[in-house]
């Protein structure tokens, strides 16, 4: 009696792993969140916060998390090319961004996690001119590993950053719009 209770108990856990790693296997193979913001200001108003990575971290949504957290920025800070280092609590990790490319509708940084979890990401933020508004695109995407894809049965990832977005673009609004 034992002996099938004890065989009932690992075939559930055979079969529960079994089903979460195909639940994972099953997931997307890339991820992308985009939120948007139409601020009142120009694009001209609003490159500079995008630009300047010292600027950058006064309204990311992250920068709060850890005030204690080191960063370390290129000389210059801004432009193609400018980077920015972190190192923080478990809450912002380690990290490194850095911007690849600028026009005048777009950024584009690259992202990579190195703590707690390793991984890479492109970002962009589009600016598209309204008149005296602009509609402000935040879009991050990459590639989903197969940890990120175990990730994904628990986390819904576009609801976690996707958050984290809209405070972003809150912030980057009032950045843009003081003084």
């Amino acid at each position: 009696m034992k002996k099938k209770i004890a065989l009932g108990i690992v075939g559930a856990l055979v079969l529960a792993v079994a089903g979460l790693l195909i639940a994972a296997a099953i997931q997307p193979d890339a991820f992308r969140v985009e939120r948007s913001r139409e601020i009142p200001a120009t694009a001209e108003q609003i490159r500079p916060q995008l630009t300047d990575l010292r600027e950058w971290n006064e309204w990311n949504p992250w920068s709060d998390l850890d005030p204690n957290q080191t960063v370390t920025y290129s000389d210059p800070p801004s432009g193609e090319g400018a980077w920015y280092r972190w190192e923080g609590n478990d809450d912002v990790g380690k990290g490194r961004m850095e911007i690849t490319s600028v026009s005048d509708g777009r950024v584009a940084y690259h992202l990579e996690f190195i703590e707690p979890f390793a991984s890479e990401s492109e970002v962009e933020i589009q600016l598209e001119p309204q008149g005296e508004r602009t509609r402000v695109v935040w879009i991050m995407s990459g590639d989903n590993d197969f940890v990120s894809k175990l990730f994904g049965v628990f986390m819904d990832m576009d609801e976690m950053i996707g958050n984290d977005f809209e405070r972003g673009l809150e912030r980057l609004e009032a950045a843009a719009t003081a003084g």
